[in-house]
């Protein structure tokens, strides 16, 4: 079973590359984001709890996330794998996310993290405040600080995964094909 993290700050293009995996390998994409936002446009009393969190550009908080996650690995239990996209963001996600995966027998395959200049994710995070309405892409304060959030609070997640050699940087600047094949090349390497 082939489990990756796809990794970075805000506007990365984690997103975008997740379709581009997912095509490639037939994983099943579990976004944070997406689940979040789909449970604030429905109401759920998770989604109001999110809402409040994301609105303020914080992370909700690490007992919240890991059951809604969980939840949503056990609807595809016969997949291929998955791509977790905005998760883990900290230490105790991941740590949290290994003890899961091993307790239904498979493991994470390896992190790949986007790595992107900071000038560079407030200008994209800007047009896709434009380009789709997300309000929480609008406000610049709001982007500062989720940025800040990520450098202080979800940076770190890399370290769990380089002391069990699964992290991979790749560079997310370029085409998004460009990128894409960078992201291919480097699961192939991981898979042997």
């Amino acid at each position: 079973m082939l489990n990756l993290v796809l990794f970075g700050p805000p506007g990365a293009g984690k997103g975008t590359q997740s379709k581009k995996v997912i095509d490639q390998y037939g994983l099943i994409h579990l976004s944070t984001g997406e689940i979040f936002r789909a449970n604030i446009s429905n109401e759920t009393d998770l989604g109001k709890l999110a809402k409040k969190y994301i609105d303020e550009g914080k992370l909700v908080p690490d007992k919240v996330t890991i059951n809604m996650l969980q939840s949503e690995v056990n609807k595809h239990e016969q997949s291929k794998g998955f791509i977790f996209d905005g998760f883990p963001r900290t230490t105790i996600q991941a740590e949290a996310l290994d003890k899961f995966m091993s307790s239904h027998g498979t493991k994470i395959t390896g992190m790949i993290a986007l790595e992107v200049p900071e000038k560079e994710l407030k200008e994209r995070l800007h047009k896709r405040a434009i380009d789709s309405g997300r309000t929480d892409d609008a406000n610049p304060t709001i982007i500062t600080n989720r940025i800040a959030v990520y450098n202080k609070e979800t940076a770190p997640v890399k370290e769990y995964y380089k002391a069990q050699n699964k992290f991979y940087t790749i560079k997310g600047e370029g085409s998004i094909d460009e990128i894409a094949t960078s992201i291919f090349n480097t699961i192939e390497s991981i898979k042997g």
